[in-house]
């Protein structure tokens, strides 16, 4: 991490099922929640959770193109940089639009585990009180604090094995608040899910929208199924679970992020004319339409409009 563009990265993101009838989790999967005031404490705002995109090589410049062609934004210069605690290499950059911020790595050297497999990564108040609020909630931190340039990151695993980075910056980042804030999309199993909502809700000081144990599962590609989505709001943002057995067909699993749009059919006209491609959809359910899209150097990305139930 020695130059920061991942800054962002780190800080960034980095490194995710849909109806929604609020329907009260059982008993079994009631989570325990810690006092909001302590995440709150912690969290920044949602400006500040970025996506990590890892890219093909040599193709940051297209994605980012592609990306600001579809949603807008601004992005900073490309760098080379060091973001692990070991020594690598990356080309980083970071992007800012109004549907969500995301920092994309073109590594010049092999990722060091387990960098790569981070999904998000959020800005908190306090690495120290980061960490502790990690334990407490029963997640693992799977690597320690380690400074950079800007401050400090570490990687914290909920249960069901999704990894967040959070960061600390000496100096306080100040970013616009977004336009829509995007859906951190999880996929756990029905074993992990009960211990995944109890430590990340108890972490993030969030709450449950809706538990809906029998959504429609075309949403995640399955026709004529069910599947347990739940949607949780915390002050780190939005997030959507899929409780699911892993029979997924692709390209659902691979997209971490979701996205709002005004119009999702003006938003897909834009990204395949900046040379995306639509993986699958549109697909109205639940009061949204939805697609996802794979974005030049590799990005699957979950687009939807129309508001969420």
């Amino acid at each position: 991490m020695r130059k920061r563009v991942l800054a962002c990265l780190l800080p960034l993101a980095a490194v995710s099922g849909l109806l929604a009838t609020h329907t009260a989790p059982t008993s079994a999967d009631t989570p325990e929640q810690a006092p909001a005031q302590d995440s709150t404490r912690i969290a920044v705002g949602p400006q500040y959770d970025t996506t990590h995109v890892y890219v093909e090589p040599g193709k940051v410049p297209a994605f980012t193109a592609s990306w600001k062609a579809t949603f807008g934004g601004t992005n900073t210069a490309v760098s080379v940089t060091d973001v692990t605690p070991t020594p690598s290499r990356t080309k980083s950059e970071l992007i800012f639009s109004p549907v969500g911020t995301l920092s994309a790595f073109d590594f010049q050297t092999p990722v060091p585990y387990p960098f790569g497999a981070e999904r998000t990564g959020w800005l908190v108040t306090s690495m120290d009180a980061g960490i502790r609020h990690a334990r407490a909630s029963g997640a693992d931190v799977i690597v320690s604090p380690f400074r950079d340039p800007l401050g400090q990151d570490a990687v914290i695993q909920f249960p069901g094995g999704v990894n967040t980075q959070i960061y600390w910056h000496t100096k306080a980042p100040a970013y616009k608040p977004l336009e829509t804030v995007p859906e951190n999309r999880v996929y756990v199993s029905p074993d992990a899910v009960s211990a995944f909502l109890r430590s990340y809700l108890r972490f993030t000081g969030g709450s449950i929208v809706s538990d809906t144990p029998r959504a429609d599962a075309g949403e995640i590609g399955l026709t004529g199924k069910t599947y347990r989505r739940i949607r949780l709001t915390s002050p780190f943002g939005k997030t959507v679970v899929a409780v699911s057995d892993g029979h997924l067909p692709y390209p659902f699993g691979r997209e971490v992020t979701g996205y709002q749009v005004a119009h999702l059919a003006t938003t897909l006209a834009k990204a395949r004319a900046a040379g995306a491609t639509v993986l699958w959809g549109p697909r109205l359910s639940a009061g949204r339409t939805s697609a996802v899209v794979k974005f030049p150097g590799g990005y699957i990305a979950e687009i939807h409009d129309g508001a969420s139930r």
